[in-house]
């Protein structure tokens, strides 16, 4: 390819609308463009980078023994709603009606899609297992989209599905897409770590995100040094008891009165002086429509999606002031558990056995000490509801617990038989008797695995790209384009020799400063430039130069066999 036959539109400034750099990049180095909220247009650079990452995960794909189809964007409700799915999924559908006013789902995901599939071609153990990935683009109606490529209302996802007759053989499958995403991510140049990750909407019993740590992620990483443990934090746990000092059990309640302090943080001043690992914290939810009370030490604070897995459903809410005073006679600052029936009652683990503890009193202006959980509050629900925090001993080793800013790009599930078994993909096993297949789901964000790529391959001039996704792996620099001349005959030379080799070049033919010329290399991140002037070649020279290494000079004779032994340095 030559500069001036394609279109990259690189820019000085970062627009106004990117928030991180990976973002800013991806506009400067003209990969792509917004065309509204949430939806971009790729540029020919920008696609065909995404190629190469599409490239990447179908190899993997097949290697592991995936099969490859393609599914429908346009689904019809009515298998969501046999999923069970049609309502709880709601926030993220986008909806459209044909003209027989028929309403269809645009794809966020394809489990329904594919278990339809299998119900009705696979019947029999002997036709397990089987695998099905496809490369596909997803809908979305995020609320609030952001990040580029990161949060978007359209993307590409590569999805898989795993149909097994027994949980030795789902084992071994979810086994297999572990082990061929980390090669994906290895291969795409980036540093990912697999953690354990709550699974959400999907349902299913166990599921590992693989992450990229970025300060600018979205996602919170918690992580041990001293062994293997690793959490989102939508997951995440540790060995947190209660302080030794929570005091005496036989203790009788107490009440007594606290004007104006509404807060945790009020009572710990005085002339109160109750610390916050003494408090229990009072949430009011609605959960299914119904109420429920949270319970919570001072200091910790509640991770929903732990009390979306107690609950067993993501249908909840904060309950609103009014609702509260109705349901238990006090404004928020002053709720509690004490006395409180026919109102469900989830405590964290962390208040098991815990004693001397302080409370609302359900009165405004009032509080009580020395309550104790198993005599004062019985709690009909245990849970782990807290979210984990830094330093905090692993459960696993017990050594301090870190935190890590992340992007996720890739999530595995173990999801079961919810999908099989409600969409009636049964089998007939070796006994005559029919089962549900037990399945697993395995996701790649394939656009947002790009980005991903820039937001840890960069440095101050632009994109550092590995290799293995780079639009084109070298840029030839002529800095004279005069077509009889010396530079440009030799240019062209190098340019039809690595071409017959198979690797991408692109000739930076433009009539430019030589300055311009290398600073949209940088910017763009060509993995390996050429640079080929007058003065060097008076030498007897051209000079080599690694994306984010320094200048080789190299006679013009061995310039092939430098590249090609930097690239293999570089793979």
């Amino acid at each position: 390819m030559r500069w001036t036959q394609a279109l990259i539109p690189t820019l000085k400034e970062s627009p106004a609308e990117a928030e991180i750099l990976s973002h800013k990049l991806l506009l400067r180095a003209g990969l792509v463009r917004k065309l509204t909220g949430g939806l971009y247009i790729f540029l020919p650079l920008g696609l065909r980078t995404l190629r190469k990452v599409e490239q990447i995960v179908r190899e993997e794909m097949d290697r592991a023994g995936a099969l490859e189809v393609l599914m429908p964007a346009l689904q019809p409700p009515e298998i969501w709603e046999q999923s069970g799915r049609y309502e709880t999924a709601q926030a993220v559908f986008f909806k459209v009606r044909d003209r027989a006013k028929k309403e269809w789902i645009l794809g966020p995901t394809h489990e329904e899609v594919i278990t339809t599939l299998v119900a009705g071609e696979l019947s029999s153990y002997r036709q397990l297992p089987k695998n099905f990935y496809q490369i596909q683009t997803k809908f979305r109606d995020e609320i609030r989209p952001r990040f580029g490529l990161m949060r978007a209302k359209e993307f590409i996802m590569k999805d898989a599905y795993s149909f097994d007759a027994t949980e030795d053989g789902a084992q071994a499958s979810y086994k297999k897409m572990y082990d061929a995403y980390t090669r994906i991510f290895q291969r795409c140049g980036l540093k990912a770590m697999a953690v354990e990750a709550d699974t959400g909407v999907m349902g299913g019993k166990f599921s590992h995100e693989f992450m990229v740590p970025a300060e600018t992620g979205e996602n919170e990483v918690v992580y041990c040094d001293g062994c293997n443990y690793a959490a989102n934090m939508e997951k995440a746990t540790s060995r947190h008891m209660m302080h030794a000092d929570t005091g005496d059990k036989e203790l009788p309640i107490e009440k007594f009165a606290t004007p104006g302090a509404t807060t945790i943080n009020a009572l710990t001043k005085p002339p109160y002086g109750v610390p916050a690992h003494q408090q229990i914290k009072t949430l009011v939810y609605v959960a299914n429509d119904k109420p429920i009370l949270i319970l919570l030490r001072g200091d910790h604070q509640l991770n929903e999606s732990k009390l979306t897995g107690a609950l067993g459903t993501a249908t909840f809410r904060p309950s609103t002031p009014d609702e509260i005073v109705d349901l238990l006679k006090a404004k928020p600052g002053s709720l509690g558990a004490v006395g409180v029936k026919d109102i469900p009652v989830y405590a964290d683990e962390v208040l098991r056995g815990a004693s001397a503890m302080t409370t609302g009193a359900n009165e405004d202006g009032f509080h009580l000490r020395n309550v104790a959980l198993g005599r004062d509050i019985h709690p009909a629900h245990w849970a782990d509801l807290r979210t984990t925090q830094v330093g905090e001993a692993c459960a696993t080793c017990g050594k301090p617990l870190k935190i890590q800013r992340a992007i996720e790009v890739g999530h595995v599930f173990k999801l079961g038989t919810k999908y099989s078994k409600a969409l009636n993909a049964l089998f007939v096993d070796e006994s005559g008797v029919q089962n549900p297949a037990i399945m697993g789901c395995y996701g790649i964000g394939v656009t947002r695995t790009l980005q991903a790529v820039i937001e840890q391959c960069n440095d101050k001039d632009g994109i550092v790209w590995p290799v293995s996704v780079a639009p084109y792996t070298v840029c030839i620099t002529p800095l004279s384009v005069a077509k009889d001349g010396a530079v440009m005959q030799l240019a062209e030379k190098l340019y039809s020799e690595l071409t017959a080799l198979g690797i991408d070049v692109i000739m930076d033919d433009r009539d430019e400063r030589p300055g311009m010329k290398f600073k949209d290399s940088e910017l763009v991140g060509f993995p390996i430039r050429i640079g080929i002037g007058e003065k060097s070649l008076a030498k007897g020279e051209v000079e080599i130069k690694p994306r984010a290494g320094a200048l080789i000079p190299t006679k013009p004779e061995d310039a092939v066999a430098k590249v090609l032994e930097l690239i293999k340095a570089h793979s």
